[in-house]
C-alpha cells in the first residue's frame, strides 16, 4: 500500500488555541486507557507543552468515595480533597504534578449540575433536554478545567468501552467539540487485539467492530493504540489501517510490558508524540525524555531484590486477585525501589488468612506494609501481623488504618489495655484508643457518608529527632511542616497519649496545633512507623516519597544482613 503523507490540520501560527485529545476504549475494559493518557501526557510534556488530563467516569455516583475497592479499584484522593478514580493517580505520577477536582467528572456530577441550574432558572424557563444540555455541561466542565490548569493540551479519558449506553452522552460532547473546533480535537481509541490460543493469530476484527461503533457516534479515530500480548506486526497494522480508515503509521503498537513506565518510551518508537503534534500543526519544541528513560533503565537494571509483604483484605474478587485496590501503594514501593536501585518483590497476604493460619506465612519477608482499610473484617489478622513486626524487629509501615491497628496492638501488648480497640471495629470497647473525629458521628447518624470524611492535603508538623524527621530531612532538609493527603473518619484518641508515650510509643507527627496525631513510631526499632496520612498518594517515579524510600532502604539492609548470617 502506498504511504500516505500526513497532512497538518492547520498552519502554524503565533497564537495557539487549546488542543483536546479524547481517549476512548474499544473491545473491553481494562485495556489501559489511563496509562495511555498519562503516557501521551508525559510525551507531550517532554516536548515543551503545558499538559493536563481529565477523567470522565460514566457511573451515576458523584465520586468514587463510596464504591467498594474490590469492584472499582483504589479511590485516589487529590490535594484539594476529591475522591476520584485511580487513573487520576496515574496522571499525577506520570505528569509529576497535582491534578485537581476540576479534572474529574462523573455522570452523577454532570446531571446534578444541570438539575441544580434548572431549579435556579438558569435555563430561562425553557425545556431542559438530555441533548444538547448534558453534552453542553460536559463541554463547559472541560473548558473550566482548561482555564484552571492553563493547559495548552488537555487529554480527556472517557471511561467505559465504546458501544456501551453509559458513555454515549460523553461521546456526543466530544463529537460536538470536534464539530466546533475540528483543527483542535483529536481522537484516540485504545483497543484490544486478542490472540486466541487455539488459533495462534492476532485478530483485528473486534477492533474493526469497535471503530464502527465509534463511527456510529459520529466520531472517526485519528489513532488506534493496539493493545495486545505481543507487539503489532506489519500485516495487522496494514489491516487495521485499511478497515478502520486511518493511516497505518497512526496504528500504535502497545504490547504487554513489565513496567507501565516503559509505555511512553514504547509509544515514541512509533513516533506517537511527533504525529500528534503534526496533526495539530504544532512544533516540536524540544525532546526531553532523558530523565524518564534514566528512571526506567534504573528500575529495569536493578539486580538486588527485597521481599515486602502487603497485608490487606481488598484482594479477592471471585477466583482472581485484584491488586488495583492498593495501586498507589504498589507504585510508591516501586518508586522507592528505583531510588534504592533494587527490585521490590511484593507478596499479597490476606489478613483473614493470618487470623486462621497465624504469622508463620510472614516468615522470610524483609518488611511489611499494612495499608488503608475500613471496618472490622481482617482487623485481628493485621494486629497479629503488627505484633510480629514489633517483637521481631521486622520493618513495618502502617498507612492510615495500618497506623490505627498499630496503636491498638501497642495498647494491648505494651500498655496492658487488653481490650483496646477502635470504636469503628468495636463500638463497645472499654479502651477506644482510636475514636471517631469530631462531627463525624452526627454525619453518620444522618447517613452523610459521601465526601464528608477528612480529605485532601493537610499540614503535618514533624517532631524533631524522630525516625520520621530523619527520613524527610534526606529529601527536604530541616523542614518542620509538610503537606500530606488524608482519607479517614477515625483518629488517635489523645486521652491515651500519656500512657502510650510512657510505654515507648513516640508521637512523630501532629497537626500544627498538636491536637491531631498524624504519625507514630517506635524508637528502638529499625523501622516502625505508622502514618494517619497516605504518603503513597504523592509519591511519583521521578519524585519518590521519602518515607517509602527509607522503608525500602531499611528492608533491603535487613534482608542483606539475613543473607550474610546464613
Amino acid at each position: 500500500m502506498a504511504k500516505r503523507k500526513t497532512i497538518s490540520r492547520r498552519k502554524k501560527s503565533k497564537k495557539i488555541s487549546t488542543k483536546y485529545i479524547f481517549v476512548v476504549g474499544g473491545v473491553m475494559s481494562g485495556v489501559g486507557k489511563g496509562i495511555t493518557c498519562a503516557s501521551i501526557g508525559r510525551i507531550l510534556q517532554s516536548k515543551g507543552y503545558e499538559v493536563s488530563a481529565l477523567k470522565i467516569d460514566p457511573y451515576i455516583n458523584i465520586d468514587a468515595g463510596t464504591m467498594n475497592p474490590i469492584e472499582h479499584g483504589e479511590v485516589f484522593v487529590t490535594e484539594d480533597g476529591d475522591e476520584t478514580d485511580q487513573d487520576i493517580g496515574n496522571y499525577e505520577r506520570f505528569l509529576n504534578k497535582n491534578i485537581g477536582r476540576e479534572s474529574y467528572m462523573t455522570t452523577g456530577r454532570v446531571y446534578s449540575s444541570v438539575i441544580a441550574r434548572e431549579r435556579n432558572l438558569e435555563y430561562g424557563g425553557r425545556c431542559v433536554q438530555v441533548v444538547p444540555d448534558i453534552p453542553n455541561e460536559v463541554i463547559s466542565r472541560i473548558k473550566a478545567a482548561v482555564r484552571k490548569t492553563k493547559a495548552g493540551i488537555i487529554i480527556i479519558e472517557i471511561g467505559g468501552t465504546v458501544g456501551e449506553y453509559e458513555n454515549l452522552l460523553f461521546l456526543e460532547a466530544a463529537r460536538m467539540m470536534h464539530l466546533a473546533e475540528p483543527e483542535d480535537v483529536l481522537f484516540i481509541m485504545v483497543s484490544y487485539l486478542p490472540i486466541p490460543s487455539l488459533i495462534g493469530e492476532m485478530k483485528t476484527k473486534p477492533t474493526q467492530h469497535a471503530v464502527r461503533a465509534l463511527n456510529s457516534a459520529g466520531i472517526q479515530p485519528d489513532f488506534i493504540v493496539a493493545r495486545s500480548r505481543v507487539g503489532l506486526d506489519l500485516p495487522r497494522r496494514r489491516k487495521i489501517g485499511i478497515f478502520c480508515n486511518i493511516q497505518q503509521e497512526d496504528v500504535i503498537s502497545a504490547p504487554d510490558i513489565d513496567s507501565i513506565y516503559e509505555v511512553p518510551i514504547n509509544f515514541e518508537k512509533d513516533k506517537l508524540g511527533d504525529r500528534i503534534l503534526e496533526k495539530f500543526g504544532l512544533e516540536n519544541k524540544k525532546k526531553d525524555l532523558i530523565d524518564w528513560r534514566k528512571m526506567v533503565k534504573t528500575i529495569k537494571n536493578a539486580t538486588r531484590e527485597v521481599n515486602i509483604g502487603i497485608v490487606g483484605k481488598y484482594f479477592s474478587t471471585g477466583d482472581f486477585c485484584l491488586s488495583d485496590s492498593y495501586i498507589s501503594v504498589i507504585e510508591a514501593v516501586k518508586h522507592a525501589g528505583g531510588a534504592n536501585r533494587c527490585k521490590p518483590i511484593l507478596h499479597w497476604i490476606n489478613a483473614e488468612e493470618i487470623e486462621t493460619e497465624g504469622v508463620k506465612i510472614l516468615k522470610g519477608l524483609d518488611g511489611i506494609i499494612v495499608p488503608q482499610g475500613w471496618g472490622s473484617r481482617g482487623a485481628e489478622g493485621k494486629i497479629k501481623t503488627i505484633k510480629y513486626c514489633r517483637e521481631n524487629k521486622v520493618p513495618y509501615f502502617g498507612l492510615c488504618y495500618g497506623m490505627q491497628m498499630a496503636v491498638i496492638e501497642f495498647a494491648r501488648n505494651a500498655c496492658g489495655l487488653k481490650k483496646a480497640n477502635s470504636a469503628e471495629v468495636d463500638p463497645k470497647t472499654p479502651h477506644p484508643v482510636i475514636h471517631i473525629m469530631p462531627g463525624q458521628a452526627e454525619l453518620i447518624a444522618k447517613k452523610g457518608y459521601g465526601g464528608t470524611i477528612r480529605l485532601g492535603g493537610w499540614p503535618c508538623k514533624i517532631i524533631k529527632g524522630t525516625h520520621l524527621a530523619a527520613a524527610y530531612e534526606k529529601k527536604i532538609g530541616n523542614k518542620k511542616v509538610v503537606s500530606e493527603r488524608h482519607r479517614h473518619r477515625y483518629e488517635f484518641n489523645n486521652q491515651y497519649r500519656k500512657i502510650f508515650e510512657k510505654n515507648g510509643l513516640v508521637i512523630a507527627g501532629t497537626s500544627p496545633d498538636g491536637k491531631i496525631v498524624e504519625a507514630i513510631e517506635i524508637a528502638d526499632h529499625p523501622f516502625f512507623i505508622g502514618t494517619q496520612f497516605h504518603p503513597e498518594y504523592i509519591s511519583r517515579p521521578l519524585d519518590p516519597h521519602p518515607l517509602f524510600v527509607e522503608f525500602v532502604r531499611v528492608c533491603l539492609k535487613m534482608g542483606e544482613k539475613k543473607i550474610t548470617k546464613q
